[in-house]
């Protein structure tokens, strides 16, 4: 069953979460889809790796959200049977003072064309453990710190055991460690007096402070210390990453999104008849500037048919075909800022009275995020303050489907955090390849991909002293810029539709990334 995958050494890639396809719950969001795309491309290309994740049996969590927009959860569990094969190897760690063993499931990623990537999801679900035991790796960031310290020693510890045990030959070890999930969930820190209980004499104390911190464990300052070759995920991250940790040579990779998973239906038969390749070589979509007006407009109005019809299934609402879309999907939570756009409801109502426009809103709170869970509240009252006005839906349980028709189907793409804290962001580049432009805040990637009314719009500037003008300008640009062009200028508007497709999509896809991360990351 791996011997088709033993024969070369590998690249043991390793991720907390991983976006296998929509039907296996083992992600969050952003950071789980963009190692998804990893394996994706990995494939496509047929780069040596094999990942390394958790099976999370019981997933991360169905979203059910009440008239008021108050959330809850319930498990979304999966048989890892119906996807994966079991391997016949166990391996042991020690927690708590107990031996915990580790078995794996092998699901076979297969690319686009005829590459096949080996994905071990580790289980700690078998007979042998207790119970507290077997419940490590059911639940994607479940439970407290010391759950999830558990899942990182499985993950860490468990995952390098388990690759030797089938017998892997590994040449480089790839950790995917989001700078989101560091400010939001605060996985990596913890007490070393819970080190110490967890994970006993596994190193020596003095050892690991002097590679993890002083005064508690720092997974991030640990994996410095530790690593060979330290990028971030975008120039910006990688500014911000040096700033934070001074001394450590962080270069940079910005990420990308996997072409042929997120360009929708109709924008792959219209590249695939005139960009032949373009799945392999996205480079080549800067040509779609030669592809027709109408076929852009037919192919994206075809894509906003399709979630115009996803809103009225799920909430029963009918938006006008004719009217531009807004959409804002993303991990609810403070930093975000999805609450940006309503900053000023009135001064909101005033646009919409001489552009009408509809909103469209997606995403999950974390269980433990009450601020995160507040806001999705709080955006179901703007929608009940603004149903006169301006039709607004909120599409419960965000994976990567609705994803996918989201960013296929809006009219814009909106994005707004709180400068510095978005990483790269990847939801617009998904956009980018529906020809969908981007209106967002400079954070992230899109310090590197916005070019002022060729791919989209800017709100605001990219220093961090703007944060507090963000809201004015996001209003001033869709009232005096975006939606006049939209209304007015048809041809216009398709040609920053083109822009984003030739200056975005052909740029920030996986695969230029990963034939980044092989050239100067993994042959070194």
């Amino acid at each position: 069953m791996l011997d088709e995958f033993l024969h070369e050494p590998r690249i043991a890639y390793f991720s907390m979460e991983v976006a296998l396809r929509n039907e296996v719950p083992t992600y969050s969001g952003g950071l789980g889809v963009l190692a998804g795309d990893t394996v994706r491309s990995a494939a496509d290309l047929e780069l040596p790796l094999v990942t390394v994740t958790l099976v999370s049996r019981q997933g991360y969590f169905r979203q059910h959200l009440d008239a008021e927009g108050r959330q809850t959860e319930v498990p979304s569990p999966w048989d890892p049977a119906q996807w994966a094969k079991p391997l016949g190897a166990k391996i042991a760690v020690t927690m708590d003072g107990r031996t915990v063993w580790i078995g794996a499931w092998l699901y076979v990623l297969e690319g686009h064309t005829n590459g096949r990537q080996p994905v071990i999801l580790l289980d700690t679900d078998l007979p042998e453990n207790a119970p507290e035991d077997r419940g490590i790796t059911s639940t994607l960031y479940g439970g407290d710190a010391a759950y999830r310290l558990k899942q990182e020693i499985v993950l860490g510890i468990g995952g390098v055991r388990m690759l030797h045990a089938v017998d892997f030959r590994i040449r480089q070890y790839h950790m995917n460690e989001g700078h989101s999930a560091l400010l939001s969930l605060e996985l990596l820190r913890h007490p070393y007096d819970l080190v110490q209980r967890v994970l006993g004499e596994f190193v020596e104390l003095p050892t690991l402070k002097s590679l993890a911190g002083v005064e508690r464990l720092n997974m991030t300052r640990l994996a410095l210390n530790l690593s060979e070759y330290i990028n971030g995920v975008a120039k910006r991250h990688a500014e911000i990453s040096r700033r934070l940790f001074p001394g450590y040579a962080v270069r940079a990779i910005t990420n990308g999104v996997h072409p042929a998973t997120w360009a929708c239906e109709s924008f792959a038969r219209l590249y695939d008849r005139h960009i032949p390749g373009w799945c392999h070589e996205p480079e080549l979509l800067v040509r779609s500037d030669r592809i027709a007006d109408e076929d852009v407009w037919d192919a994206h109005l075809h894509a906003k048919r399709r979630l115009l019809e996803r809103v009225r299934e799920a909430t029963g609402a009918a938006f006008a075909f004719d009217r531009p879309v807004i959409a804002f999907a993303r991990r609810m939570t403070a930093y975000k800022r999805p609450d940006l756009l309503f900053s000023d409801l009135e001064r909101l109502k005033g646009i919409a009275q001489r552009h009408p426009f509809q909103i469209i809103v997606a995403g999950k709170a974390h269980p433990r995020d009450e601020a995160g869970k507040s806001l999705i509240a709080k955006l179901h009252a703007c929608a009940r303050s603004l149903q006169e006005s301006i039709p607004m839906a909120f599409l419960p349980d965000y994976d990567m489907a609705t994803a996918l028709t989201m960013a296929s189907g809006a009219d814009v793409w909106l994005n707004t955090p709180l400068r510095p804290h978005e990483a790269s962001g990847t939801s617009g580049m998904k956009a980018a390849f529906n020809g969908v432009p981007h209106l967002s805040v400079l954070d992230g990637w899109w310090v590197e991909g916005c070019i002022e009314g060729v791919t989209g719009w800017a709100v605001g500037d990219s220093s961090e002293s703007s944060n507090g003008d963000d809201a004015l300008c996001l209003y001033d640009k869709l009232e005096n810029v975006v939606l006049p062009l939209y209304y007015t200028d048809r041809p216009g508007w398709v040609a920053v539709m083109k822009g984003a497709i030739c200056k975005n999509a052909s740029f920030f896809n996986s695969h230029r990334m990963m034939r980044r991360y092989a050239t100067e990351a993994y042959i070194r």
